[in-house]
């Protein structure tokens, strides 16, 4: 299946300290490519995969379910913590996989960014996917959430449902375990997001066991903040957490 351009994954080997970004649903590493750049520009070892059905068609995503997306994203966490200090950072339901890699793999998550982390949602006709799902293979695309002029997400058209049922399974997993997530934790919130509710990150700051939490409210940034105006905030604020647990680890970030 021919990937879209620019929906390429990204890697870049630098020290070992690794950030693992993750991408949202529906979305592509094009979403983390200049966070995933601004970090190996800092000298560390950076991983973005690409998810299963994610940057070819939305009929493929279809095909796919969480455990697919998970069993992507831990392969690559698993390699990276053989010789690295791992900080893993997430977008969206990127979000909820980044959680699940830090219930599923405490030793090995040394740190978690989240930005605009969906755990939860509060869109009327997500009770109704069951149903939905059988009637139409798809509904209006959720990409492209971006307040600033200029940059666009490489994101699918339309939104495929069957995956999207599996979407809110993943939702419920996560959010049945949060308890278990003791790693610090940086959360990066919307003021203004379309596509995820506030109570989304209300949750995860609720749910979590770690004692080292902040939340930073992004003022001027709507749902993909990482192609947004406080792009510059929520980087700076993953790679300041990234440095501190390299010097905890006894490693050290450029």
């Amino acid at each position: 299946m021919p990937i879209l351009p620019g929906a390429e994954p990204f890697q870049a080997d630098g020290g070992d300290v690794a950030a693992l970004l993750v991408h949202g649903f529906t979305g592509t590493p094009q979403s983390m490519r200049d966070w995933a750049e601004h970090h190996a520009a800092a000298g560390l070892t950076v991983r973005v995969p690409r998810l299963p059905g994610h940057g070819t068609t939305w009929q493929e995503c279809n095909r796919t379910r969480w455990e697919d997306w998970y069993a992507c994203v831990e392969r690559e966490l698993l390699a990276l913590a053989a010789d690295h200090t791992v900080v893993v950072g997430g977008l969206s339901m990127g979000g909820a996989l980044a959680l699940r890699l830090a219930q599923e793999h405490p030793e090995h998550v040394a740190g978690l960014v989240l930005v605009n982390p969906a755990v939860r949602t509060e869109d009327w006709r997500i009770p109704l996917l069951p149903l939905l799902r059988r009637l139409t293979p798809s509904f209006p695309a959720i990409g492209g959430d971006i307040r600033k002029d200029g940059p666009s997400e490489i994101a699918y058209t339309r939104t495929p449902l069957h995956a999207g049922a599996s979407v809110t399974r993943l939702q419920r997993t996560v959010r049945g375990d949060l308890s278990r997530v003791t790693a610090p934790i940086r959360l990066f919130r919307s003021a203004v997001d379309h596509v995820v509710p506030a109570s989304s990150s209300a949750a995860v700051l609720a749910g979590v066991s770690s004692t080292d939490v902040e939340q930073v409210v992004l003022p001027d940034s709507y749902h993909v903040a990482t192609l947004d105006h406080d792009a510059a905030t929520v980087f700076g604020g993953s790679l300041a957490l990234a440095r501190r647990v390299a010097a905890d680890s006894g490693r050290v970030v450029a």
